[in-house]
């Protein structure tokens, strides 16, 4: 859970790249699927061992998003910096 915490604060204050809040919200889901991982071992419930599963799977799906998106911002706005992109503006 403490993983989980410190991911979350990095994720809140240190918003200046697309990349460094790509990798706190990579370790929030690293820190989920460990926990999913584990919580069937430690209640020994065998019907929850896939849970994970799942999680990992969107966990890829969200790394390609944000990459593509990192790629494409990179190329419009000529860095990664959050500040410079205007979401109000298509």
């Amino acid at each position: 859970y403490s993983a989980f915490t410190l991911c979350s604060l990095g994720l809140a204050f240190h918003r200046t790249h697309l990349m460094s809040t790509q990798l706190c919200l990579e370790s929030m889901i690293l820190s989920l699927y460990f926990a999913l991982s584990i919580w069937p071992v430690e209640n020994q419930a065998t019907s929850f061992t896939l849970m994970p599963v799942p999680k990992l799977a969107f966990s890829a799906c969200e790394a390609a998003t944000i990459l593509a998106i990192l790629v494409a911002s990179t190329q419009t706005y000529g860095s990664d910096h959050l500040h410079n992109m205007n979401h109000l503006q298509c």
